[in-house]
């Protein structure tokens, strides 16, 4: 009987890592819209993914800790949108990108950049 029960919960927990994550879902999106050169509202995004505004802002929140990605959510005014009533204030739109690595390794050494290393370094001459 035992037995049986973890078999079950081995296949439902495989079966469950095959739907995507509200996050990778998210994720997914921004990142496609950021490679296309788009910025997309909360709004916009829930209704592209069918997640909830506040559910969306909460999850850019988590992808731009280091366990979930360490992305650099970037955020701006919306310009040239009229403002309805119903919406106060302005209106945000996001973008996903990649952090860029500070320590990267150089290919000529195995030593990685001091942090305070000009951007551009060239290779040494011979």
């Amino acid at each position: 009987m035992r037995r049986i029960r973890l078999q079950e919960s081995k296949k439902a927990r495989s079966a469950k890592s095959l739907v995507p994550s509200q996050r990778e879902v998210l994720r997914d999106v921004l990142l496609s819209a950021t490679q296309h050169g788009s910025w997309l509202t909360l709004r916009e995004l829930a209704q592209r993914t069918q997640f909830g505004e506040a559910s969306i802002s909460t999850q850019l929140r988590h992808l731009r800790k280091p366990r979930y990605g360490n992305y650099v959510v970037e955020k701006r005014v919306r310009r040239g949108v009229v403002v309805t009533d119903v919406e106060h204030g302005a209106t945000w739109e996001y973008r996903l990108m990649p952090r860029v690595r500070v320590g990267a390794q150089r290919k000529w050494t195995s030593k990685a950049l001091p942090c305070n290393a000009p951007a551009a370094m060239t290779a040494p001459s011979c």
